[in-house]
């Protein structure tokens, strides 16, 4: 299993928000390019980059900084938020961005996403679920940057791409997000188990390196973490099994 840090982006400024609560969000002071070169230095192939912004509004006032993270080669991008059409998709792809995350749309544009994995391949689009688990335990997917909460369940959402070409899905629980509570790590093991040709990355509430060992251990491709790699919550030297280039 990968892991891959994740940088959220807020006016060109990094943070962190708790359970998608865009009010309640925390700044760091480092600057988006110092931290990608921290990752890459520790090993990090791979980076996740949040366009908060456009997730809520559709903006695309963090382009610019991504452009510019995307410039450097050593360290891939996987980017998301906002990205609702095509034009948005081909933009974040021609400045070299190697893979784009669909969120809303992958609810909302079924038959236009289906188009855009045979379009672009399958390798470089991800489709990402944002879920709250509702009483009965099934996972319900939230959409616009979390603001939306719909009754579609995460099994329904994934049916319709069923005999496509996806390959990667991002899935985070959103009340663990930003929260350092531990991942959901049954919800990712029936993901696992429901879908096992799909490449799985498991995003909210990483704490520890025996959360990305449990994540690893239920077959999890990939886990997302922000928070506690942001506040150095988890030694390097835990890190570095699951850093392909440390």
């Amino acid at each position: 299993m990968r892991l891959i840090p994740a940088i959220d982006l807020q006016a060109g400024r990094c943070v962190r928000l708790l359970r998608g609560d865009f009010d309640s969000a925390t700044n760091y002071p480092t600057d988006p390019q110092t931290l990608l070169a921290g990752y890459r230095d520790v090993g990090a192939k791979w980076l996740h980059i949040v366009d908060l912004d456009g997730a809520r509004d559709g903006n695309c006032d963090n382009r610019a900084v991504i452009t510019r993270l995307a410039a450097q080669s050593a360290v891939k991008l996987q980017v998301g938020g906002g990205l609702r059409n095509t034009t948005a998709l081909a933009q974040m792809l021609d400045a070299g961005v190697a893979r784009v995350v669909v969120g809303s749309a992958a609810v909302l544009q079924v038959a236009q996403v289906q188009t855009w994995l045979r379009a672009f391949g399958s390798d470089r689009v991800t489709l990402a679920f944002d879920v709250r688990i509702d009483e009965s335990g099934t996972p319900r997917v939230a959409t616009h940057g979390w603001q939306q909460q719909s009754q579609v369940s995460l099994w329904d959402a994934l049916a319709h791409y069923h005999g496509s070409d996806l390959r990667h899905v991002l899935c985070t629980d959103v009340d663990r997000d930003g929260a350092l509570s531990g991942p959901n790590v049954d919800l990712y093991a029936d993901a696992v188990r429901r879908h096992p040709l799909i490449e799985w990355q498991a995003s909210g509430g990483i704490r520890s390196a025996a959360d990305l060992y449990a994540l690893a251990q239920i077959g999890a491709s990939a886990a997302i973490s922000g928070k506690a790699l942001l506040e150095d919550l988890i030694p390097i030297a835990d890190l570095r099994p699951f850093l392909p280039n440390a």
